[in-house]
């Protein structure tokens, strides 16, 4: 049974938008992630923290919108990012140490 897919729409304290996704990110709700980015204009912190699994539709969301998103991934989900280029096109947080991944 998927996850269900939660986002949170925020401000981090230098008023940068701040988006925090929780659940399973897949073809059956990737739509609802590309609203809330569409949503957002400008740079975007995306914090995937609490992302258990991320498809390609998931992928491809983000790669529209890599330009301007600097991503918060856990260990277990960077390689993800990084296998699919993705982190060469967005900055990419891991968890483990603060630094970015790519």
């Amino acid at each position: 049974m998927t996850t269900p897919l939660t986002l949170v729409p925020g401000r981090r304290p230098d008023g940068t938008p701040h988006l925090a996704v929780t659940g399973e990110i897949d073809m059956s709700n990737a739509g609802s992630l590309a609203d809330a980015l569409n949503a957002t204009p400008g740079p975007l912190v995306l914090d995937l923290t609490a992302v258990g699994y991320l498809d390609s539709a998931g992928l491809s969301v983000l790669f529209a919108h890599a330009d301007r998103l600097t991503l918060i991934a856990t260990p277990l989900l960077a390689p993800v990012l990084t296998v699919s280029g993705l982190a060469d096109l967005a900055t990419v947080h891991g968890l483990d140490d603060g630094r970015p991944t790519s």
